[in-house]
């Protein structure tokens, strides 16, 4: 049963996460391209233009389609992680409820991304069958990888949030927007 929960979690989870990143780097799926989302990071306040979407688009793509897969596991999680908390922390400002436009909906799925990382990929992996879960086949080893997981996850997402965020434009009076 646990195995079949893992699989589940990772699918949904990785499917949602993929999902978002098609549609930050394409037109499919109701996205706007790199030149939509280029101009949702710059009205979010973030530098970078394409590039930036780019990699966002393919993190959150690469890091979903990992995690179904259940393949490099932790790498996947973290990955999850990180961009989910750059737009968790960039929808900060708006309040919690993403009807909003908070940060409910990012802040879950990254809370779902360190959720994998504490409990492994599960047995229906690829993970499990290249015998590359070893790692949380053992108590210490595994809280190691966990908590090297969320650090990484949080500590790159806030990191890259700060290194992309633009200062504010001062008006003519001095004074910041």
């Amino acid at each position: 049963m646990l195995a079949i929960g893992l699989l589940a979690l990772r699918v949904i989870l990785g499917g949602f996460v993929a999902a978002h990143g098609v549609q930050k780097s394409t037109h499919l799926w109701g996205g706007g391209g790199l030149e939509a989302t280029s101009k949702e990071f710059r009205d979010d306040g973030l530098a970078g233009g394409k590039l930036t979407a780019l990699a966002a688009g393919g993190t959150q793509l690469v890091g979903g389609v990992l995690l179904i897969l259940g393949f490099l596991t932790p790498l996947a999680a973290a990955a999850v992680i990180g961009t989910m908390v750059v737009a968790t922390a960039v929808k900060f400002h708006a309040g919690f409820w993403s009807q909003d436009g908070g940060f409910e909906y990012p802040l879950f799925l990254s809370l779902l991304g360190i959720a994998v990382a504490w409990t492994g990929p599960g047995d229906f992996s690829l993970d499990g069958v290249l015998g590359l879960d070893t790692v949380y086949a053992h108590q210490p080893t595994a809280w190691v990888v966990a908590v090297v997981v969320t650090v990484a996850g949080v500590v790159g997402g806030l990191g890259t949030r700060m290194l992309l965020t633009r200062p504010a434009p001062v008006t003519t009076s001095g004074e910041t927007n």
